[in-house]
């Protein structure tokens, strides 16, 4: 684009609200490049980057290692459909399944394609493994989940804005109070349906809710007892989000090596998307052993562009870079520091009520009732003190920067982040 064609943010951004769909609410901010933790706007200023595209950029923003995959990739071949075989799929398959301990893939695109195969699969499995009677089938959710915005998932949400003007809702679902193993146990004792319980192990959207210590390791020892498939969306908390390489790790804060293939809870269905892709290229993956997986048969499920040579290519590459680069690792330690800080502050705060998270994925919850706009105005402060981040829920604001941050970084950033809420104190 020729200088004289260049927009500015005001343009960019009315040409946005006259011609796409109202969608998004995104903050007044247009971006037009990316390096690491940081993102320029098309004015030229640098901010830090506190969302990471909600989790998807771990790697930071346009890592080399990831980008010369796709373009190589790109410039041999792109996309066959599932109609014929290509060469980087099956070695995709193998690599991903090595490295969390599966027995097999089944590649799609989005997080809410892979969350839907995960909802066929168990589907598929209570009828031809369990032996539930067809179209009794029943999975079990939790309250105040986001799992996507697809006509079947948003049926077992709860927020209102999902949902409204959008039935007839899918039938089929039990939701349950998150972070509850009575009621989980009572869902499952309800019914002999009872085919899955798909689970955030930290429910990110709904505000950075963490669950007690024991409840994931014994929601899936619940599972177990009642012959229940857990399935694990990690789309958001996996690929060392939290400190380590997924969520369902539980408590070892090891490194990425140590902790390949050893989780603490491992899911009988795994959900992954995002950081799988490095944020450069859509791709989503779900993972199951061959007890499983096995029931998905030729014409069952599939996308044109699940398990292209592009995404395959990028993948391998995304999960090498958290591999080398130890980001399970840095994440665990840097998030410890990120709440240590803001710990520190909040104790002299009268804005912020609390901090939570695990790893690099963290919440604030200001001092004000979810209708309120503060935490809005707060993050159009840190906009302007040169730091991005969005609220959730209302008076909820997420921290999640990229895993390649340093200490450095880090601690310039909760500079920042401290100094804009002293100027909300009251």
């Amino acid at each position: 684009m020729a200088v004289l064609d260049q927009l500015t943010s005001q343009q960019a951004i009315d040409l946005e609200n006259k011609y796409g769909a109202h969608n998004y609410h995104p903050l007044p901010v247009v971006l037009n490049k990316g390096e690491g933790v940081y993102v320029w706007d098309v004015e030229g200023k640098k901010y830090y980057d506190f969302l990471s595209a909600y989790s998807a950029v771990n790697q930071g923003h346009c890592h080399p290692r990831i980008v010369d995959a796709m373009i190589q990739q790109a410039q041999t071949l792109t996309l066959t459909s599932r109609a014929f075989h290509n060469d980087v799929l099956g070695k995709f398959e193998k690599f991903t399944c090595n490295f969390f301990g599966f027995d097999k893939l089944l590649p799609m695109n989005t997080g809410a394609e892979a969350v839907e195969t995960a909802l066929k699969l168990c589907r598929k499995w209570a009828y031809e493994v369990k032996g539930i009677d067809e179209n009794k089938a029943e999975i079990i959710v939790c309250e105040n989940n986001f799992h996507g915005r697809t006509t079947t998932i948003i049926s077992f949400s709860n927020d209102p804005i999902a949902r409204e003007n959008f039935g007839p809702y899918t039938q089929g679902f039990i939701k349950v109070e998150y972070d509850n193993l009575l009621a989980l146990e009572d869902a499952l004792k309800s019914s002999p349906n009872i085919a899955g319980f798909l689970v955030e192990p930290i429910q990110g959207e709904a505000g950075v809710y963490v669950p007690s210590g024991d409840y994931l390791v014994k929601a899936k020892a619940l599972c177990d007892k009642y012959h229940v498939l857990f399935i694990a969306d990690e789309v958001q908390t996996g690929i060392a989000r939290t400190g380590r390489l997924l969520a369902t790790c539980g408590n070892c804060n090891c490194s990425i090596k140590s902790c390949e293939g050893k989780p603490e809870v491992k899911p009988d269905v795994l959900i992954l998307g995002k950081a799988i892709s490095g944020g450069v290229y859509p791709v989503s993956a779900v993972l199951a052993n061959n007890n499983v997986m096995d029931v998905i048969k030729p014409g069952n499920h599939g996308s044109t562009f699940g398990g292209n040579p592009v995404a395959a290519a990028v993948a391998m590459a995304a999960l090498e870079v958290i591999r080398d680069e130890n980001l399970a690792q840095n994440a665990f330690e840097l998030g410890n520091i990120f709440r240590e800080e803001l710990n520190k502050f909040i104790k002299t705060s009268s804005i912020v009520r609390l901090v939570r998270g695990k790893g690099l994925l963290n919440a604030i919850v200001i001092n004000d009732d979810e209708g309120s706009n503060k935490a809005w105005d707060i993050c159009l402060a840190l906009k302007d003190n040169g730091l991005l981040a969005k609220p959730t829920h209302g008076n909820i604001i997420r921290f999640a920067p990229p895993l390649v941050m340093t200490k450095e970084q880090l601690l310039d950033c909760v500079s920042i982040i401290i100094e804009t809420l002293k100027a909300f104190e009251a």
